[in-house]
């Protein structure tokens, strides 16, 4: 069955997969129909030809299932009308589409195509808008021509969209070359889905050497990304590089060798162990050993009156505080690790004014934006994250490197249990020898989301000076946050109050009960939690994703609570996710190239590129006539989100202990019922407790705490800087 007509609205659109629900008005505008199924490319105005058969919903009533369909060319000035205006080309309303009409008639998507030169004849457009409205008409083109070619083999509507943005126009021709590079250059496509596109599109065989080749550094970058590796042991690394690909060991064994040969792998023993490293991740590991072994050198600091400067805080250090202190200013590099409430911010800002009161230097830094608030809070003096002190411009990479070094006599780094190998990699290159730098951080934290384990190695190594602070001091004995924090990171029991602390627990076995006991304690009403804005204030923390107590589960039911939909309100749906006006968001993957603005507070603007993994905001407005949203991020950065980009969001009412990492937060709302033992450790659980600033709130089952303080087991990465560190200095030495 065909039916023939024009797209009327779009009712509904998953982004990820292109599953549209739309209303169809057929050519002899006698009757409308709604139409469903797989249609990305799709929109308001276009003429169709559709294949299918009817079905009956029994929600929705008769539907069309589309099993097919083509788009023709609008058959009408008032089609080409419909169409321009529905958003489908950026910068282009009713009257511009009604304009640009008049002027070219049934030519006009002619000319869009070929000639855009002349929009310029259109009363109002100008050079620059007509160069607008040409590019979005392009890229809509070229989108199209990808997501035809390449959405039956997985890829989606937002991978298409950064392919177009990696490689531009000679995209399709890229992707023929070597689909295989697609798993380095596009987020989200993996082995599987390039090895479809190399199959079928372009003509790979299963035994070709570029498959094996590309199945292999696969198998590495996975442990990279899924584990934190830096590399895999020699058996590993077969074994899994045989079941991905289908073939014999042996012919893994062989192609191994064979990228051994050229160069593409590289294998040195660590610890016994026979690892194969992917060339960078080893040369990275290997200059963060050497340079931080050159750094290690003994530092003169004058005379510094500490007891003048004690009097003029009003505060007095203890002696392990003074200690530390003391390491710091007469070495090139220190390492310095402690709980919550042993004074780790007193001791980064006595370290800054003993050297700026003799006349030195100081860089602050820290890995994530809501930690370099808190360190600039903290201190007084501004923090920046480490990608604005080393000037990240994307596409061109840190502007700070070994060839334009960062001036400072000392640098310090905050929150260092979070610095993966890359991003130290990149920091350490920009500091020159004579500089000195602090590192500061909880090594009881969890490993940094990226590869690596920087600051547990350096300090594993013994072989860089360090101070570990025990001393809990008065004041923060008090909190029940910080005594139960440093008991379950001592493997004992914490203290489960009920009533008149800042850590109380709710004994609750039901799963159900504890949902709805949470959305009892987030209503805005509710003073339980002593905030009347519990969606800035309140952060809900869960060891997992899934199940009913999970990141997905929760955020929904969470969203209809503090942000419940309203006609007031734009809404977009970004693969299974409804986002809208007023949702609290989190970023979920670095991005380079997004451009934000910041208000100064003495007026004017801050502009700047990248958001990063971690990074917390809310969606100020969504445009579904421009297809993209406004964000503000807690540190007041602005930026514009196209909706292609909506996959690399997700929704932050919860969210996961792992991605907590570095942030701080007023109170946190903890649910714990049980869950599997990998997901349930001492080290999550230690990690969950120490994001709260005034609050802990759990509610669960009190067995569920006792099984994670007992479960201290960590999950070991693959690194060997530790290793490193200590050969290269006995080589030194």
């Amino acid at each position: 069955m065909k039916l023939n007509g024009t797209v009327q609205s779009i009712i509904f659109r998953n982004a990820t997969n292109g599953y549209t629900v739309l209303s169809l008005l057929c050519d002899d505008e006698k009757q409308t129909i709604t139409c469903v199924g797989s249609l990305p490319l799709v929109n308001v105005g276009d003429s169709v030809s559709l294949s299918g058969e009817e079905s009956y919903h029994p929600r929705f009533g008769t539907q069309f299932k589309v099993e097919s369909y083509e788009r023709r060319a609008p058959s009408s000035n008032t089609a080409i009308i419909k169409y321009l205006e529905s958003g489908v080309v950026r910068g282009v309303g009713p009257v511009m589409a009604r304009a640009i009409v008049n002027t070219f008639g049934m030519d006009t998507l002619e000319i869009l195509e070929h000639e855009p030169e002349r929009l310029t004849e259109v009363p109002g457009i100008g050079t620059k808008k007509a160069k607008m409205i040409s590019d979005s008409f392009r890229e809509k083109r070229l989108l199209r021509d990808v997501l035809l070619s390449l959405e039956p083999y997985g890829v989606t509507v937002g991978q298409a969209y950064k392919m177009m943005q990696t490689y531009g126009e000679l995209c399709l021709a890229k992707v023929q070359e070597n689909p295989y590079q697609l798993i380095d250059d596009i987020e989200g496509i993996g082995f599987l889905t390039a090895d479809r596109i190399a199959t079928h599109v372009a003509g790979f065989e299963s035994d070709s050497l570029a498959r094996l080749m590309a199945g292999i550094r696969y198998c590495l970058q996975q442990a990279r990304d899924e584990h934190g590796d830096m590399f895999l042991s020699y058996s590993s690394l077969i074994e899994r590089a045989s079941k991905l690909l289908g073939a014999d060991p042996e012919r893994i064994e062989e192609t191994v060798e064979w990228m051994e040969a050229g160069s593409d792998l590289l294998r040195c023993e660590i610890n016994g162990v026979d690892a194969i490293y992917l060339p960078y991740l080893l040369k990275i590991e290997d200059y963060i050993a050497k340079k931080l072994l050159l750094l290690n050198r003994p530092q003169q600091t004058e005379a510094w009156d500490l007891a003048r400067w004690q009097k003029r805080v009003g505060m007095e250090l203890s002696s392990e505080q003074q200690k530390a202190v003391q390491l710091a200013l007469s070495n090139g590099i220190c390492i310095i690790t402690g709980g919550p409430g042993t004074g780790k911010t007193t001791i980064i800002r006595c370290i800054l004014d003993a050297m700026q009161e003799n006349g030195y230097s100081v860089e602050l830094a820290a890995p994530t934006g809501r930690a370099s608030k808190r360190m600039t809070e903290a201190t007084g003096y501004e923090a920046r994250t480490i990608h604005r002190l080393l000037e990240y411009i994307p596409g061109e990479g840190f502007q700070r490197n070994r060839d334009n070094p960062l001036i400072a006599d000392m640098i310090i780094v905050d929150e260092m249990s979070m610095v993966d190998a890359p991003l130290m990699y990149a920091l350490l290159q920009a500091i020159t020898k004579g500089t000195r730098l602090v590192l500061v951080g909880d090594r009881d934290q969890l490993p940094p989301v990226g590869c690596g384990n920087v600051f547990s190695d350096a300090l594993s190594s013994e072989v860089l000076p360090y101070f570990r602070l025990t001393e809990i001091f008065r004041q923060a004995q008090r909190s029940n946050i910080i005594r139960n924090a440093h008991l379950i990171n001592n493997g004992r029991m914490p203290l489960l109050i009920d009533h008149d602390s800042d850590f109380l627990f709710e004994e609750i076995a039901s799963v159900d009960r504890i949902r709805s006991r949470l959305v009892e304690l987030i209503r805005k009403e509710s003073s339980s939690l002593g905030t009347n804005d519990p969606l800035m204030d309140v952060q809900v923390l869960v060891p997992m994703k899934t199940g009913p107590l999970g990141v997905i589960e929760l955020n929904r039911l969470l969203q209809d609570v503090c942000n419940p939909a309203s006609p007031l309100k734009a809404e977009h749906t970004s693969g299974n996710t409804v986002f809208r006006e007023g949702d609290k968001i989190m970023q979920i993957r670095n991005n380079y190239k997004v451009e934000w603005r910041k208000m100064r507070s003495a007026g004017g603007y801050d502009e700047g590129v990248g958001v990063f993994n971690g990074d917390l905001g809310t969606i100020l407005r969504i445009d579904t006539r421009e297809k993209y949203a406004v964000v503000a991020f807690d540190d007041g950065r602005i930026a514009e989100y196209a909706f292609a980009q909506f996959e690399e969001i997700d929704l932050a009412y919860c969210i996961t202990i792992h991605k907590s990492q570095g942030s701080e937060f007023r109170t946190v709302l903890l649910p714990l019922a049980g869950g599997p033992m990998p997901l349930l450790s001492r080290n999550l659980l230690y990690t969950a407790v120490t994001r709260a600033k005034h609050l802990v709130y759990g509610i669960g089952r009190s067995e569920t705490v006792a099984r994670m303080v007992k479960n201290a087991q960590r999950s070991d990465r693959n690194t060997g800087l530790k290793e490193r560190l200590s050969e290269y200095a006995v080589i030194g030495s």
